[in-house]
């Protein structure tokens, strides 16, 4: 099998012709259809998340086809298409996991991170951390759910009942929860790069009624607001932007440093709240509500051998949606 492999944090992935694994016990062996090029990807190839497995495969938004199935596994048949994301595995007896908390589990495996995901050709899963997909379609329109829109929702449930949501950073997860928050009937604005007029045009056609600079205050005060981009700053102003008692949610997994800001930004009840990793409760439902509002996920496609190049296009915010690579 081909893999694109991260030898040293902060260097090119590289390719690699590795033997045909076979799958433990538990587990399934994927033949890969596509997968999402995520910005936690980049904060493992760039060295901002410490000590990932060396060499690792990174990529955590997979579409696969089951090849090979592990002894005592159920439910899963040769050429299933299914999905993996992010956690790859909970020990499922810590108080965490105990809780039904097993997105903060003390001894977590995580995909692409500390037991290789998938950029590569095939790549072996913990069966119970696999979720059915639908067979028919396009697998790279399915892969960025795995990931930007587990993400998303877990993040937009926890704005709970909010109807104006702001949200800061308008790239993959973006796109997707807030074409489920629209749906739900709320109101989306979106902040952008400012003067980024591809990224404020494409929220605006997605249904956002607001779209300006992260630098400029909205309309109206918000009721939440959704940070996906991993910069600080935007803290102290999405505090600024929303109303007495709503809530900020940062939906990264790695933000640059939050800034000193007055405790008049987060006092009259404001809540600044983190999402961490996910559930599998979290995909079950995702994963049941997306076919029912009809995502429209935007993609770039890359060859798995482009992979440097898509990490780049992501760094650089070059995209317009999510990239994809296909092996």
């Amino acid at each position: 099998m081909t893999v694109m492999a991260l030898r040293r944090p902060g260097t090119p992935l590289e390719a690699e012709r590795r033997p045909l694994p076979h799958p433990g016990p538990g587990e399934l062996l994927l033949e890969i259809e596509a997968c999402g090029v995520c910005r936690t990807d980049l904060h493992v190839v760039d060295g901002e998340l410490a000590h990932p497995k060396l060499p690792i495969v990174p990529g955590h938004e997979i579409v696969g086809r089951v090849a090979e199935i592990g002894a005592g596994v159920t439910g899963f048949a040769p050429g299933e298409r299914v999905g993996v994301p992010w956690l790859g595995h909970a020990c499922g007896c810590c108080p965490y996991c105990a809780e039904g908390r097993e997105n903060l589990c003390d001894d977590p495996l995580f995909t692409g991170y500390t037991r290789d995901g998938g950029y590569a050709t095939h790549t072996v899963a913990d069966a119970s951390y696999c979720f059915p997909l639908p067979p028919e379609g396009d697998a790279a329109t399915l892969a960025p759910l795995l990931c930007a829109g587990l993400i998303g929702w877990r993040a937009l449930k926890m704005t709970g009942a909010a109807r104006s949501i702001g949200i800061y950073g308008f790239g993959a997860a973006a796109h997707i929860i807030a074409q489920v928050a629209i749906a739900q009937g709320r109101r989306i604005v979106a902040f952008v790069r400012p003067g980024d007029s591809a990224a404020h045009d494409f929220a605006l056609s997605l249904g956002a009624v607001w779209a300006g600079g992260s630098d400029e205050t909205p309309p109206e005060p918000l009721d939440a607001a959704i940070i996906f981009a991993p910069v600080g700053a935007l803290v102290p102003r999405a505090l600024a932007a929303v109303r007495k008692g709503g809530i900020v949610v940062c939906g990264g997994i790695h933000m640059s440093d939050i800034p000193a800001f007055p405790y008049a930004l987060l006092w009259e009840e404001r809540r600044l709240v983190s999402v961490a990793n996910l559930t599998r409760e979290d995909a079950r439902e995702f994963l049941a509500l997306a076919p029912q509002i009809g995502i429209d996920t935007h993609v770039v496609r890359y060859p798995l051998a482009a992979a440097n190049e898509a990490l780049a296009d992501l760094r650089e915010g070059r995209l317009q949606g999510a990239a994809v690579l296909i092996p």
